[in-house]
């Protein structure tokens, strides 16, 4: 393959369209290999903006802003980082020959939990939970009592958890509806869910080219209020399990196609497997490989994107702890104890430019050799030195 140097006529040119901490990740190692970075989102000084060559604010839901910004700097590869952006954005864009990542047909199912999970369940046949889709609070009555409770209730399109909740009785299904209607994104439709007693969840990063397809060691992760708070890697679990992660894995990205990295999210209850979401990008959770091994899931995208061969090493366990922002402020700042920077943690501080409670802010990233039950008590105690200043 033949390199570049960024800002010339014949550049390699990524654009992202979502510019948050992973985007920030990926415009790094992008950098590394002389590639040129355009990071775009909706508000200025984003993280991926503020290590970027180049940096656009429009309305990531409006076609006409995205395809004009598209359209002025012809990317050789479209990235969405989002699930927020307007979708026929990147069909017409993928039909005038750009190359959005994965493809745009895999961003549009995914984007949409109705999408993907009609797409796994009735067309591929994976094994999922019982679900339907409602549009109606009585409609959403009616279903929740055919899945049973409890049960797990979604808008169809929404990102990093938001308006997820679980109805545990039928006096819990009116705040489920409100939490799902008022969250950011598609509420106009919800998911109700069974609720899978499952043993544990899993992220199995998937990351495929036109020549291979590999597999991260699986993530462990534990969420609140729908948004990861911490991973490990790996997870422990049997190789009859990890067996049938990957090949649900395979099913599911070899389904959508294209380049790149999946983040594949799996339920497991002894050596079951069931699908639950995937995201065809870089996960949250996936932040822990920042440490764990020698190519990051960021890494491991661009070189799946590229074309490159995807093999990488294994160092070890490891885990991750999000920072959540306690409040609000325009001019957020994180008190962080020294002694958190040690010689097996690494601290990643996104630069958000606002905070909100609840928003996530940084990263603490622990390593140990051999167990990650000792990286993750690592990273809960470095995270519990964090706080709003």
């Amino acid at each position: 393959m033949i390199f570049t140097a960024p800002l010339k006529s014949d550049s390699i040119k990524i654009m992202l369209l979502g510019s948050g901490e992973l985007g920030k990740e990926v415009v790094i190692e992008a950098q590394r290999l002389g590639i040129e970075t355009i990071a775009v989102d909706s508000y200025s000084n984003a993280p991926a903006q503020l290590v970027a060559n180049k940096a656009y604010t429009i309305n990531m839901k409006n076609e006409n802003e995205i395809l004009d910004i598209i359209r002025r700097e012809k990317p050789t590869y479209i990235l969405p980082e989002i699930e927020a952006i307007n979708i026929g954005a990147l069909i017409k864009a993928e039909k005038e020959g750009f190359h959005v990542i994965p493809n745009a047909d895999a961003v549009n199912k995914t984007m949409n939990r109705k999408n993907i999970r009609e797409f796994a369940a009735e067309q591929l046949g994976l094994p999922t939970s019982k679900y339907k889709f409602v549009t109606t609070l009585d409609g959403l009555k009616e279903a929740a009592k055919e899945i049973g409770f409890p049960c797990v209730i979604k808008p169809v399109m929404s990102s990093s958890g938001h308006g997820q909740s679980i109805a545990k009785t039928p006096d819990d299904i009116e705040n489920s509806w409100n939490l799902a209607k008022e969250a950011r994104g598609d509420a106009s439709e919800l998911i109700v869910e069974e609720f899978i007693t499952f043993d544990y969840e899993i992220t199995l990063l998937t990351a495929r080219n036109e020549i291979e397809t590999v597999f991260c060691e699986p993530i462990g992760h534990i969420q609140q209020d729908g948004d990861y708070i911490f991973s490990w890697q790996p997870m422990n679990m049997s190789e009859i399990a990890k067996k049938k992660a990957q090949a649900v894995a395979k099913t599911i990205t070899d389904g959508l196609g294209g380049r790149g990295i999946f983040g594949v999210e799996l339920f497991v209850k002894g050596d079951d497997v069931y699908f639950s979401e995937v995201s065809p990008r870089p996960h949250d959770t996936g932040m822990v490989t920042m440490i764990t091994q020698s190519h990051s899931e960021f890494a491991l995208h661009l070189k799946a994107i590229l074309n490159l061969p995807l093999g990488y090493v294994n160092y070890g366990a490891g885990a991750s702890a999000a920072y959540k922002a306690q409040g609000d402020s325009f001019n957020p700042q994180i008190d962080i104890f020294n002694s958190s920077f040690t010689n097996d943690s690494i601290i990643r501080v996104f630069g958000k430019p606002q905070s909100h409670k609840g928003r996530r802010m940084a990263v603490a990233l622990t390593f140990d050799k051999d167990s990650s039950d000792r990286a993750l008590q690592k990273a809960k105690e470095i995270i519990g030195n964090f706080k709003d200043n």
